[in-house]
């Protein structure tokens, strides 16, 4: 199985260099590309105030983030959580820097950047000249974004991952020609039928027979 940790998050502000935080992190795991239904989300107190520019964004206010948890007491849930699975995000060079500035104040090793698979890069190779934003690509997909009225990292999460497995091949991302009592690919088991016999029978064949002995000049008779 193939685990990978799709990951979403709110900050107070652009730029971790500057002093801004994290306020909210989501991580969804998947299985060979797909939702497993495990999940880690948290909010998180940022020990400074929220950007007008970032609150009209995902609408997280100082007075909400107050009795939040400081990374610091979360970052080990955050760490075991993610273990060591590759880590699927878009526009991986702007999450990462916050989490690693995180992760350094809380005294723990930040995230190598060749754990990411940034799909804002995977989806500008596969669709070149294609906007490469979460609400583009939904739209672009097929994928309902209705709800994504404000930005949240969960609900994000969810919609990368549902991006994602378009953007590695949908739902049938690979081509399995085994033959064999069984195929699993999603974890269900497939049961193969027997080939079934698709000859003509002889009164098929009389048809057939009839049917072109009533065409007036057919080509295949026509000299070469």
């Amino acid at each position: 199985m193939k685990r990978e940790i799709v990951i979403d998050t709110e900050t107070t502000g652009l730029d971790p260099r500057a002093g801004h935080r994290l306020i909210e992190i989501a991580c969804i795991e998947l299985a060979n590309h797909m939702p497993t239904g495990r999940r880690w989300q948290t909010w998180l107190n940022p020990e400074r105030v929220v950007d007008p520019e970032a609150f009209a964004v995902h609408g997280l206010a100082d007075e909400f983030l107050a009795d939040k948890p400081r990374f610091a007491e979360k970052a080990v849930e955050f760490i075991d959580f993610i273990a060591d699975s590759p880590l699927v995000i878009h526009n991986a060079d702007f999450d990462l820097g916050f989490l690693n500035a995180e992760l350094e104040r809380a005294g723990q090793q930040p995230l190598a950047r060749s754990r990411a698979v940034c799909t804002v890069t995977l989806a500008r190779r596969k669709f070149p000249g294609q906007r490469a934003s979460l609400d583009a690509l939904c739209q672009f997909l097929g994928i309902d974004n209705s709800r994504r009225t404000l930005h949240g990292a969960l609900l994000d999460a969810e919609l990368l991952a549902d991006v994602y497995l378009e953007l590695v091949g949908g739902r049938q991302a690979s081509i399995d020609l085994v033959v064999g009592p069984a195929i699993a690919t999603t974890g269900v088991a497939l049961t193969v039928r027997p080939p079934r016999p698709h000859a003509p029978s002889p009164e098929e064949l009389a048809a057939h027979a009839a049917l072109l002995g009533r065409l007036r000049s057919p080509l295949w008779n026509e000299p070469a």
